[in-house]
């Protein structure tokens, strides 16, 4: 698997794309906002500089990455009506690999522009400026304290690499069978996962540091799982759905058995206590907030209760959302070819989890301001 070329979002606008299928982490942009607002409305209150950057990290290609855009300004221009001492500009880069659409999203500026100029009739607008930032936010991205405010929404559950060791040497495979991290992953493989975590993060917390200015903050939103146990994890469950899958596959002499041992994903979804520990552990940001909610597996089931509906309909939404994010990278290591079976027999088994039970994702959001 090669990070920097084979994820990104599924492009274009077809059936299967992360564009029709984005409705998960647009919820999560909607029930993060009124923090995300704050915050900027904070900022704009302690802006010593008549130019505010903002990063978006992870930004993909859909609607969602021009809804983060219209919330600061939304925030901004809220700001200006009550207190419009001094013009206030915003600098907006947009970050994710070099394999993300970009095209798409700059392609979409015309229609936003007129959108926010419809939306703010009569109210005072900040100039805005967009550019795009391709590369990983692994690495630093732009200059030493010109940073106000770094977002990111469901991105920082994804690692910068797989944990050494899990590729497996001499055809012997760690975490045969598995994905990700399953009911039948070792716990030595599951260590690895966590450390994993707790190398990728220490890192990402001290090139934001670098980055950001004095007092500059952070809006994270991410993956994560609700109990210390990380086998009883709602999005380890969901990959395990997806392992049976490809096991099936494999059973029918579809995909070759040493393909599945050898496939990994790069994902690992902390605890709340495991993203506190390593804030702490950092010593470079102060926690101002942290909050983990639930959202159903099923991005089109805005219900409350345990109940699912049409549990057919929600294993075919689940696999065309999972299908979004993963194809380029199972394209890669699977074949085009076996694609449509897979998310076929995927939706099936998500089918029949839910008649079981109602699962959802754990998401966890938090707030850093640099010390």
């Amino acid at each position: 698997m090669k990070m920097e070329h084979d994820l990104h979002m599924t492009k274009g606008e077809e059936e299967t794309s992360y564009f029709k299928n984005s409705r998960l982490q647009e919820k999560a942009l909607v029930q993060t906002k009124p923090v995300l607002q704050k915050i900027v409305m904070e900022m704009c209150v302690d802006l010593l500089h008549p130019t505010m950057t903002i990063v978006d990290l992870g930004c993909s290609s859909s609607d969602n990455t021009l809804f983060f855009v219209s919330n600061v300004i939304e925030a901004v221009s809220h700001h200006l009506e009550k207190f419009s001492r001094h013009p206030i500009e915003l600098q907006f880069f947009l970050n994710d690999l070099p394999g993300n659409d970009f095209n798409h999203v700059f392609q979409s500026l015309q229609r936003f522009n007129n959108s926010i100029d419809m939306d703010h009739k009569g109210e005072p607008i900040p100039a805005f400026y967009i550019a795009g930032l391709p590369s990983s936010y692994y690495t630093r991205l732009l200059p030493r304290r010109s940073v106000h405010l770094f977002h990111s929404s469901y991105c920082l559950h994804w690692r910068s690499r797989l944990p050494d060791g899990l590729e497996g040497k001499k055809r012997s495979y760690p975490n045969e069978g598995n994905i990700g991290i399953g009911a039948t992953t070792p716990p030595c493989v599951v260590k690895m996962y966590k450390e994993q975590f707790q190398k990728d993060m220490l890192l990402f917390l001290q090139l934001r540091h670098e980055e950001l200015v004095a007092n500059g903050q952070m809006v994270l939103t991410f993956l994560g799982r609700k109990h210390d146990d990380v086998y009883r994890a709602s999005l380890n469950r969901l990959y395990g759905l997806l392992s049976q899958s490809v096991q099936s596959l494999v059973e029918e002499g579809l995909v070759e058995k040493e393909k599945l041992d050898s496939f990994n994903l790069a994902v690992y979804g902390p605890s709340m206590d495991e993203v506190k520990a390593v804030v702490d552990q950092s010593q470079q940001f102060e926690l101002t907030y942290i909050k983990l909610f639930e959202t159903n597996w099923d991005p089109y089931d805005d219900s409350e209760g345990n109940d699912v509906h049409d549990s057919v309909q929600s294993g075919i939404n689940v696999a065309n959302c999972l299908r979004a994010v993963m194809e380029p990278l199972f394209t890669s290591h699977f074949g085009e070819s076996v694609l449509d079976e897979l998310f076929k027999k995927f939706a099936y088994n998500v089918a029949l989890h839910l008649v079981k039970e109602k699962t959802k994702y754990s998401v966890i959001t938090l707030s850093l301001k640099r010390r």
